[in-house]
């Protein structure tokens, strides 16, 4: 037996290290910030006596600041790199959450929320899918789903939330959990760097000048599409991607934020309702992987289209629940988990293709600002449906044929040719 002795390990890509990094920043805020306020509903309504529309309206106030914010954190990520952005991003959200532990009107309450919506502007989303998107071309899809995957395991802290709600009530839960924010997200933060060109890298690792097929490797110039911002805007690539996403994001905002008061309207139990609001993200990683993964060697446009008939399916399901066809949301948890899921992962993979790197955060942050409009829209929507009708099921069914106008809006997306040009970068 002969050994070896000049063996080394293989050394890691750190594109992959910075996918870690962000999967467990966007799983830890994604659960604490976006799946976890389902589970403050009830104990808050229950403390203030506030209506289920005024409560969702923070998630509103929320998605507008975030929509706000997105075009401008795009820009800077573009120039400063992401870590400066987590890096503060996390202590401004720390300091919302803080000042919601201590909330005692409505008036502060929104107020937290919008602290809390700067926070998360600047340390989620746009900014770590940016981080991803210049570590990776062709792997794009698999590493983005990786990373949102994140999202979707933040399910898991769901009913850790409702657990200590139980145990300290709401208030001391949100201590907790900002202190949980500072002790993981500033030092994951620090892990991030910008661009691999920055330390010596090419996208996925690969040689200068390498472009690597499913069949084999041959060596070529990349001619890697670079499209403006301005160029962008105007393009109907642009408002086909960001119109189909629009209307995922009023009807994901609604049902996330909704969810566990309208299982409770149906007579599902407050500890199984909790589990099953974590159940959509989490199933939701095999949409935000599997789809990722169909997305590298498919046509996106197809992938994307499927996944929102499988939100259409879902959202059927979830309209007609009830306590005697309460089997209707595991159908609905499957469908509607996969499709959304896809689709955030299928998201920066589009932006990718069609315009390039070069100014990913800032078209990015673009199209997350319209797409917080349907942020703002759904939960109050939502909440007022209920409050004037003391039911859920038309606003469900309203979402589901919103679902077919996104599927036929993403199906019709142009090509990048017709938008513009490609050029080599520089």
């Amino acid at each position: 037996m002969h050994w070896n002795l000049d063996w080394k390990p293989r050394r890691v890509f750190y594109g992959w290290w910075v996918v870690v990094a962000c999967f467990f920043i966007s799983l830890y805020t994604g659960g604490v910030v976006f799946y976890g306020f389902t589970a403050f509903f009830e104990p808050l309504a229950d403390k203030f006596s506030w209506s289920y529309a005024q409560i969702s309206f923070a998630a509103s106030l929320r998605g507008m600041e975030a929509g706000l914010l997105a075009p401008l954190v795009g820009i800077l990520v573009d120039r400063w790199g992401p870590r400066r952005l987590l890096f503060g991003g996390t202590i401004v959200s720390s300091l919302g959450l803080i000042l919601l532990s201590r909330t005692n009107s409505l008036a502060m309450f929104y107020g937290a929320f919008l602290l809390l919506a700067v926070g998360m502007s600047i340390c989620s989303s746009t900014v770590l899918m940016t981080a991803v998107a210049h570590w990776f071309r062709r792997k794009i899809g698999i590493a983005t789903g990786v990373m949102v995957s994140g999202y979707g395991f933040s399910g898991l802290l769901v009913p850790v939330i409702v657990k200590l709600i139980d145990t300290y009530e709401w208030q001391k839960a949100l201590t907790i959990l900002t202190i949980g924010m500072l002790v993981l997200c500033l030092p994951l933060s620090l892990l991030v760097r910008h661009k691999p060109e920055q330390y010596g890298c090419q996208p996925d690792g690969e040689a200068e000048g390498t472009l690597t097929s499913s069949n084999n490797s041959v060596q070529a110039t990349i001619a890697e599409v670079n499209i403006g911002t301005r160029q962008a805007l105007k393009s109907r690539t642009f408002w086909h991607i960001a119109l189909s996403l629009l209307c995922q994001a009023i009807v994901v905002s609604a049902v996330v934020t909704h969810i566990m008061p309208y299982l409770t309207s149906i007579q599902v139990a407050r500890t199984e309702s909790s589990l099953i609001a974590s159940a959509v993200p989490l199933i939701s990683i095999s949409g935000r992987l599997g789809l990722g993964w169909l997305g590298d060697r498919f046509d996106k446009r197809r992938v994307i289209a499927g996944a929102f008939a499988m939100m259409f399916g879902g959202l059927l399901c979830f309209g007609f629940a009830s306590s005697t066809t309460v089997w209707l949301l595991t159908p609905f948890l499957i469908l509607f988990g996969i499709g959304y899921g896809g689709n955030n992962t299928l998201r920066a993979s589009v932006i990718r293709e069609f315009f390039g790197r070069g100014n990913f955060g800032a078209i990015h942050g673009f199209v997350l600002g319209i797409i917080a409009l349907g942020s703002i829209v759904g939960p109050p929507l939502a909440g007022w449906v209920f409050d004037k009708w003391g039911t859920y099921q038309p606003i469900w069914l309203v979402f589901a044929g919103l679902a077919v106008v996104a599927m036929l809006t993403a199906i019709t997306i142009p090509p990048v040719a017709s938008t513009a040009q490609p050029i080599n970068k520089p």
